[in-house]
């Protein structure tokens, strides 16, 4: 016998609608969607669903780094200055100190209505090569309940042809063998129900062009997502013209052979590689309030939104977790740039679902989950909002996603399910947020 939740209002692709009953197998997948009919649903009264947000780009250490990093005494401040802070927190990870900060950023997704994150990971060695912190970032996950996939880092110069230094060793994969031998033995300790493998060649400061291409064709062959860092930085680029003749994007389009990936950021991205990245299915992963934070940049995304479906969002360093504030900056960004008011709508001039789909399907797609929909055959992953929160006071269920993603935050989200396992946000709420009464 499945398990049965009604919301007040329900997110159907669409629209907020009521009278909608969500069933969910005992394996955590959504069974039926609709007017079911049934007398024993679950009533989440006073709450709206959601898909759960998918965060598709993070590196949970960096949540201790919080409060750093945020004054200038040398004059302006830039990524290479807050990446010396970021190295000096990698020396100081150990175990305990990575499964603690993971955990508190994993606990703050939930929170916030993230269900599924794509951690982008490459700290992996305590000591030597021991990839004693690979295992750790998968328990932290499971401790928070939240769904994971664990892009493994492959991390081998410093810049390109330069080797690693100082803290970066503790990053190192010395060798395409030993990458793929860490990916199997992780494999076999996944939790199958909440976790999977991706592999994350980290950037062309850090990859090969030829390495790149043999992770990718070897990753394509195992069916597993690929992700990298592509132009955050004007320096990254200016290393590669000098190194390679070619932008960052267009080397590692020439090393996959025109294939698909996730690329990161794509702040400086021109529009003739902008091009040829849709053209070979690319999808790009922006994380507006950290490219803010870093002063990045504004990339430039008409093109990508024209194709449809080729964005996800992630929260890459975690000084703020704020989903619904990151989906309003990928729009404000693009105001800004473009001095106009509504700068990614859909076919019928409504911005705030192509921002929804862009932290729902489009991370789901990247990080290759069946999530992001409410919809049978997918995760029951979903973010309950309260209906009741001053800040959607007197919305009508027609203007409720554009309140959401245009004037709420945090404070709406009254809990999450991950595989229909119920999570209330933490502090005190009405009565349906806890976890006894609302539980599938």
């Amino acid at each position: 016998m499945s398990a049965l939740l009604e919301a007040d209002l329900t997110w159907t692709g669409r629209r907020f609608e009521p009278g909608v009953q969500i069933a969910v197998a005992a394996d955590g997948r959504i069974e039926a969607v609709g007017a079911l009919g049934r007398p024993d649903a679950t009533r989440l009264n006073g709450m709206g669903l959601l898909p759960g947000f998918v965060d598709a780009h993070s590196h949970a250490f960096q949540r201790g780094l919080r409060g750093h990093g945020e004054s200038f005494p040398a004059g302006a401040g830039s990524f290479w200055t807050w990446r010396e802070a970021m190295y000096a927190l990698v020396g100081a990870l150990s175990r305990r100190t990575l499964h603690r900060l993971s955990a508190r950023a994993f606990t703050e997704m939930r929170d916030a209505g993230i269900t599924a994150v794509g951690e982008f990971h490459y700290v992996h060695h305590e000591r030597d090569d021991d990839y004693a912190l690979d295992e750790v970032v998968l328990e932290a996950a499971t401790d928070a309940g939240i769904r994971i996939v664990l892009l493994e880092s492959y991390y081998a110069t410093g810049a390109p042809g330069s080797p690693l230094e100082g803290e970066q060793r503790r990053f190192a994969t010395a060798s395409l063998d030993g990458f793929w031998k860490q990916v199997d033995r992780l494999a076999g300790v996944l939790d199958p129900a909440t976790q999977s493998l991706g592999v994350a060649p980290h950037s062309i400061r850090a990859v090969s062009p030829e390495d790149i291409g043999r992770i990718h064709q070897e990753a394509e062959r195992r069916g597993l997502p690929v992700h990298l860092h592509v132009e955050e930085q004007r320096r990254e680029i200016e290393e590669s013209l000098a190194v390679y003749g070619r932008t960052p994007m267009a080397v590692i389009l020439d090393a996959v052979q025109g294939r698909a990936f996730t690329a990161v950021h794509c702040t400086h991205t021109t529009d003739e590689d902008m091009g040829r990245f849709i053209a070979a299915g690319g999808l790009a992963c922006l994380c507006p309030l950290t490219e803010g934070n870093l002063g990045d940049g504004i990339p430039r995304l008409e093109r990508l939104h024209a194709a449809g479906g080729r964005l996800a969002i992630g929260t890459d360093s975690n000084n703020r977790l704020a989903m619904l504030e990151e989906m309003r900056w990928l729009e404000y960004g693009q105001r800004l740039r473009g001095e106009l008011r509504g700068a990614l709508p859909d076919a019928a001039g409504v911005v705030a679902p192509t921002l929804l789909a862009a932290a729902t399907t489009g991370g789901a797609r990247a990080l290759g989950l069946t999530a992001g929909r409410i919809e049978p055959g997918c995760w029951a992953d979903f973010a309950a909002v309260d209906l009741r929160a001053p800040a959607l006071a007197e919305v009508p269920a027609a203007r409720l996603l554009d309140a959401l993603v245009f004037g709420a935050g945090n404070e709406v989200i009254a809990g999450t399910y991950v595989g229909g396992r119920w999570r209330a946000t933490g502090g005190a709420g009405h009565p349906e947020r806890s976890e006894g009464s609302v539980r599938a």
